[in-house]
């Protein structure tokens, strides 16, 4: 109950100032209803309402917060450390609700790279360039045996077919050569 009391209170004035333990128990059950009124349906308001039993508060929660963190996708509270209470020293804090717009990050610029890291660089460079030059040889090697083959084929071919003319003539000759034998 007292943590509902100081979420309502949270809801309702943005900011309060309370001990550093009461604030860092407050931010997970401020932070879930806040979630709840992002969702803005039936279901999440009548869950709101059994911890924060204030309709105004609810209103306000669904209504006025949620539209102001819509964007934000978590971290919705702040923290802030304030000192010790003058009376007992119990150390305070302030704890807000967190309603700028998100503002995306930039990338931080690079630094520039150290001289290990261009050197590095440098060597992957290389090492690239010498796989592109191994490839392209290997892809020239591979056409130049595609290529090669129909050729040599070709050739092996008309070898047969001499061959055969050569047989063919060589049996023209014995023939003619018995021809003139019998002539004799």
């Amino acid at each position: 109950m007292l943590l509902a009391n100081l979420a309502a209170a949270l809801f309702t004035h943005k900011r309060i100032t309370t001990t550093e333990t009461k604030a860092k128990r407050v931010r997970p059950l401020a932070e879930r209803l806040i979630t709840f009124a992002k969702r803005g349906d039936l279901h999440a308001r009548r869950r709101v309402l059994s911890v924060i039993q204030d309709k105004g508060v609810v209103y306000e929660l669904f209504d006025v917060i949620a539209p102001q963190v819509a964007d934000r996708q978590g971290g919705y509270t702040r923290i802030t450390k304030i000192g010790n209470r003058k009376g007992d020293n119990a150390p305070m804090a302030v704890i807000e609700l967190v309603l700028e717009p998100v503002t995306p990050k930039r990338k931080a610029p690079a630094a520039p790279p150290s001289p290990a890291a261009k050197v590095a660089a440098e060597e992957a460079a290389k090492a690239a360039e010498e796989a592109e030059a191994v490839e392209e040889t290997t892809d020239d090697a591979a056409a130049t045996e595609v290529e090669e083959t129909p050729a040599s084929e070709a050739v092996k071919a008309e070898s047969a077919d001499e061959s055969e003319e050569a047989v063919e003539a060589t049996d023209t000759d014995d023939e003619s050569v018995d021809a003139g034998e019998d002539a004799k």
